[in-house]
């Protein structure tokens, strides 16, 4: 498995897409239900194989990510060749994981406590690897909407 196996609320979620799944390799709702008691290791295997091309197509069309922690925004934009970074350090004690500290972030953005940093990052030869162990790290995919506001911002 290359990435993790799907949540039981995903698996749930995508259901119909699981029995397609199972259909293009010709395994019927009863066959299904014989795996599962009769052969649970290739089960399993199936929910892994399941799972790393839902997590594979996820990867392959996002192109933002952000990771927020108490003092530091990060925002991604996931270009072809590279990671584009911005990273917005507040310098004080406001927490802008909570309502009042984000609020007061954007209220004050150009305050002295707040920093704003670039980088771009070259992926490794596995780019939805690098990209999925950021999710791993609390990073999530968005539409990019705070990426593309920064981007103006400072550039």
């Amino acid at each position: 498995m290359k990435y993790s196996r799907l949540t039981k609320e995903q698996f749930e979620e995508l259901h119909q897409e699981f029995i397609n799944f199972l259909a293009t390799q010709s395994v019927t709702a009863d066959e299904w239900e014989n795996l599962k008691v009769n052969k649970p290791e290739l089960a399993e295997t199936e929910l892994d194989v399941f799972s790393d091309l839902i997590w594979e197509g996820a990867l392959n069309k996002a192109e933002y990510l952000e990771h927020f922690s108490p003092q530091h925004m990060y925002l991604f934009h996931l270009d072809v060749d590279n990671m584009h970074a911005i990273v917005v350090n507040v310098k004080n004690d406001k927490d802008i994981t909570t309502q009042e500290g984000y609020d007061w972030l954007r209220e004050n953005l150009m305050d002295e406590n707040v920093e704003f940093l670039q980088a771009d990052k070259e992926y490794t030869e596995d780019k939805n690897l690098d990209k999925f162990k950021m999710i791993e790290q609390g990073a999530v995919i968005t539409k990019g909407d705070l990426y593309r506001y920064f981007d103006k911002l400072i550039n």
